[in-house]
């Protein structure tokens, strides 16, 4: 655990890099994720590791951070989660991702931080883009809404679309949504 608390004090807050057009908000990917806390578990000699396992017959995702040191390695983490059944492997794809991002950021206890200044500049860009799309975004509101009327959130339509369809809410993806849902 005292690399744990290592690590906790050397990685600070993690940018937010990506856009969600369809909520107006940022988040880091998997890859700025990795780039940050790679090097810090090298330092500091912890490993993570993320395998894909078949428990009954479903798919699941295994998040295990191991202590290496001069006389072998301990497990400090091990934690496995049901992923969704998706047969589409492009979906599942985005599911797995989805999934491993969240695991690392809720295990390591990871914050984000919001760059105000880049925050802005992007929602310029990102509404100027997003208004082609705003019947898209209507429509897979109402089809998220007769499938699952208990969604209130922004959160909940991201969670209800990666369950129902593996896809995150972007607008690159709405075409594949709208066809999923229907």
């Amino acid at each position: 655990m005292n690399k744990l608390l290592e690590f906790q004090k050397k990685v600070g807050a993690i940018s937010k890099n990506s856009i969600n057009p369809f909520f107006k908000s940022n988040y880091f990917d998997i890859n700025k994720l990795i780039d940050v806390i790679k090097p810090i578990l090298n330092e500091i000699e912890l490993v993570l590791l993320q395998p894909l396992e078949n428990i009954n017959g479903k798919s699941a995702l295994r998040t295990i951070i191991y202590d290496v040191n001069e006389g072998g390695c301990s497990t400090i983490i091990d934690f496995t989660t049901p992923l969704p059944e998706n047969p589409d492997p492009q979906k599942m794809g985005s599911i797995i991702t989805y999934f491993r991002r969240y695991a690392i950021q809720s295990l390591l206890f990871l914050q984000a931080e919001d760059d105000d200044g880049n925050s802005a500049a992007q929602t310029l860009k990102t509404t100027a883009k997003q208004e082609p799309r705003l019947a898209q975004k209507n429509l897979i509101v109402s089809l998220l809404k007769k499938k699952m009327p208990e969604i209130k959130t922004p959160e909940d339509y991201q969670e209800a679309c990666m369950r129902l369809t593996g896809y995150e809410l972007l607008p690159a993806n709405y075409d594949n949504i709208i066809n999923s849902l229907k």
